[in-house]
């Protein structure tokens, strides 16, 4: 099995970390909803990532949900010293395994402690936002009474 290159890095935080990480959304089942066929061997291959060298996961605790991130709990904690988890919020997943956007406060508070929880962590170093829907409609809950200002237009002092 040929071996990661681990000279090609960048720094997060003063720490290097290697271009080439393991995406860990398919560990879920079919359509990244419920367990995976085979546990054993989602387990095994996210302890042969790191054992290649991989010092980045990324994950986030709406892949099965929380499935994904027991998972990489199960294999890997307590976790190498290098290991940087990067997780992702903003979404929930339906009854049906349908993507729900979930990015109200509570939503993302929830999510946080979600992914923690499940990750056996006590912080979360890298965290991205899935930003789900419509990105060029007005946002919801928008105040009516404020209009958009072009750029052009100045306010009375």
């Amino acid at each position: 099995m040929p071996t990661l290159n681990t000279t090609d890095t960048f720094l997060f935080a003063d720490r290097p970390v290697r271009r080439m990480g393991y995406g860990a959304m398919q560990l879920a089942g079919p359509g990244v909803f419920g367990p995976p066929k085979d546990r054993d061997v989602a387990l095994a291959v996210l302890r042969e990532a790191v054992a290649q060298g991989v010092n980045h996961i990324d994950t986030s605790d709406f892949y099965g949900p929380h499935i994904t991130n027991q998972l990489i709990r199960e294999a890997l904690h307590p976790y190498p010293d290098d290991l940087v988890i990067v997780t992702k919020l903003g979404a929930v997943r339906g009854s049906d395994g349908a993507w729900l956007p979930a990015q109200e406060p509570e939503d993302l508070a929830r999510g946080v402690h979600d992914n923690l929880r499940n990750l056996g962590l006590d912080a979360l170093e890298l965290v991205n936002m899935r930003l789900m829907g419509d990105m060029h409609a007005p946002a919801k809950g928008r105040s009516k009474s404020r209009s958009p200002r072009s750029p052009n237009s100045s306010s009375a002092a």
